[in-house]
């Protein structure tokens, strides 16, 4: 799979009935005098980072600091929905996509530099697709406004959060947001596209609930862990299960690809994505920003799962996680990776991130 051009770095771990049973990395941090992908390279999580704002809230919630119910118009955020619905959209609903806004709405305006702030007050003069809480819709300048309910809940921010209730008791040395702290890491992996080097961008490091974090492959194995039920002292069994519970139904993530139809039932959670393959249930979530992709998909029940991290926009390495559910479930072989075939892969965000 690394001979893809297409594709720069790869770093893969496998967790197979709860223990780490494959650590690997393909590839070059660079295009240009790069270095090896290693265990400890750090990559970004982009939209995965999803999980842990998910996470975080449900700790919170357990542990008395809020209430997912509360309409997010207690917590006093940026957020301003149309016909003034945040005062009655919930915590959990907006941690579950159900903000009834049309998908990645105002990420255009992100992206060409406006504050998140700002976009998010302008959201009120959007037109609803659905009325808050009936549907699902993708976004990412509305989701982070969790991370200001987080930090007025705690009177403290977002990320120091994550870090003292989620990172820290999980080991999770290396966890990091932002894009000063992926650039100051020892050993970090460039961003590519098509073969060459991308911008190094903080676009999206702006909604850190979104996808501020930043790891090395070792570290999103023990966070897969974690969602696995693996550390009951930090996330208890029922606490991981309000985290995975679906909440609303969604359309397939990777679109109407071989890989999106064979994935029944998408539904999502509090950040987490999860679908039926080949009669399993299984859960996460993907990520892309330019020049990265991440991508965490587990077994709760057989506590199995594959976790990747790669510094390009190929959409190969996805379909490797089919590939590899097909073995952990000795079903038939499918070519998903097409290797026989060999065709170039084209460019592009998977859908919804």
């Amino acid at each position: 799979m690394t001979a893809d051009r297409t594709i720069q770095g790869l770093a893969v771990a496998v967790v197979e009935n709860g223990r780490l049973s494959f650590v690997q990395g393909y590839g070059l941090t660079s295009s240009v005098d790069g270095e090896p992908i290693t265990a400890g390279t750090t990559f970004r999580w982009a939209s995965l980072s999803k999980t842990v704002a998910g996470t975080l809230g449900a700790r919170l919630a357990a542990d008395g600091v809020l209430s997912l119910t509360e309409p997010v118009a207690t917590f006093h955020t940026s957020l301003r929905l149309p016909a003034n619905a945040e005062r009655t959209l919930s915590v959990e609903q907006l941690l579950s996509q159900r903000s009834g806004l049309p998908k990645n709405a105002y990420d255009n305006r992100l992206e060409s530099g406006e504050a998140p702030e700002t976009l998010r007050r302008d959201l009120a003069n959007v037109r609803p697709i659905c009325a808050p809480s009936t549907c699902h819709s993708y976004q990412n300048v509305a989701f982070d406004a969790v991370s200001e309910v987080m930090a007025v809940a705690a009177h403290e921010p977002f990320e120091a959060q994550a870090r003292e209730r989620l990172f820290a008791p999980l080991g999770m040395t290396s966890a990091t947001f932002g894009l000063a702290s992926l650039t100051a890491a020892k050993h970090w992996a460039k961003p590519h596209r098509n073969g060459v080097a991308a911008p190094l961008l903080d676009t999206y490091y702006r909604l850190p609930a979104e996808a501020g974090v930043n790891t090395n492959i070792l570290e999103l194995a023990k966070w897969m862990q974690a969602q696995m039920g693996l550390a009951p002292a930090v996330l208890p069994a029922e606490l991981v299960s309000t985290i995975q519970q679906a909440r609303v139904r969604t359309d397939k993530p990777y679109g109407n690809t071989p890989f999106g139809r064979a994935l029944e039932a998408p539904g999502y959670g509090l950040g987490m994505r999860s679908f039926v393959y080949k009669g399993h249930r299984l859960v996460g979530h993907s990520g892309a920003v330019t020049g990265y992709r991440a991508t965490m998909m587990l077994d709760p029940i057989t506590k199995t799962g594959i976790v990747m991290m790669w510094n390009s926009e190929s959409n190969l390495p996805f379909r490797l996680q089919a590939e590899f559910f097909d073995l952990a479930y000795e079903a038939p072989f499918t070519d998903w990776l097409n290797l026989k075939a060999g065709a170039t892969q084209t460019q592009s965000k998977p859908k919804g991130r």
